[in-house]
């Protein structure tokens, strides 16, 4: 029964996005990306790379092991409860998320300089993946897919923050490490992916009694039982008598 329950797909996709992410900052670790090779460079062709390869790649222990525990619990949500366009959305806003962020041009907002940066990491990631959870189950207004959304709120609501620049609310010598363009580009991705399938997989239920003006006695469970066990009820009932046209004779001369 727990096989039924839970998908294959929920277990063995977060596990290979979390194998594919260690395996690259093995790399890393040994030397093969050094530099800004593999990174987002905003504005820069050979910076196109890591539209596909940043995600992978991290800046040290705390970096990956803060994107992974997010990484293996939204994509288990995605592809249990949105399986049918659960590959469309990660593979989607993993490279939409990337390309905008390329296109965003990295000027610190503080002084207003053109800064060179290399932007790493799977946030952007999970920033679409919060993001299409929470508006997606907002959209389809179903009750078991608003109560994930209600979920990721719970436990990832201070991602909101992370979409301004960090120099917003502290002091800081130089300018910060955190990608605020990446994190932003990811809720906007995620946000209008959760629009664009809003139509598609599972939708709200509507139970025959939330149509207006229905009823029927043979659906009636609970009348059909009471007549059947109290027949005696039934025998003499107030029945409206049958119109005649006869009766309406004069009226119909008047007229």
């Amino acid at each position: 029964m727990f096989k039924n329950v839970i998908s294959k797909k929920a277990i063995i996709y977060p596990l290979l996005m979390l194998s594919a992410m260690w395996f690259g900052y093995f790399l890393q670790m040994q030397g093969f990306f050094g530099s800004c090779f593999g990174a987002i460079i905003p504005l820069v062709p050979e910076g196109l790379l890591g539209i596909f390869t940043s995600p992978l790649l991290h800046g040290n222990i705390d970096h990956i092991i803060g994107n992974s525990i997010p990484i293996a619990a939204l994509m288990f949500l995605l592809y249990q409860f949105y399986p049918m366009v659960a590959n469309k959305v990660f593979i989607t806003g993993w490279i939409a998320t990337g390309f905008l962020v390329w296109l965003l041009p990295p000027i610190d907002i503080m002084t207003g300089e053109y800064m060179y940066t290399c932007t790493i990491g799977a946030s952007g990631v999970v920033y679409v993946l919060a993001f299409f959870l929470f508006f997606s189950g907002v959209f389809k207004w179903n009750t078991k897919l608003l109560t994930i959304s209600m979920l990721v709120v719970l436990y990832y609501g201070s991602l909101v923050w992370g979409m301004l620049p960090e120099e917003l609310f502290y002091n800081m010598q130089e300018p910060s490490k955190i990608s605020w363009q990446a994190h932003l580009s990811g809720a906007l991705v995620g946000s209008i992916i959760a629009f664009i399938f809003k139509n598609v997989g599972e939708k709200k239920k509507r139970f025959i009694w939330e149509f207006p003006n229905y009823y029927s006695e043979k659906d009636d469970k609970l009348w059909q039982e009471y007549k059947e066990n109290h027949p005696d009820d039934f025998l003499e009932l107030p029945y409206k008598k049958r119109d005649d046209i006869w009766d309406h004779l004069d009226e119909l001369r008047r007229k």
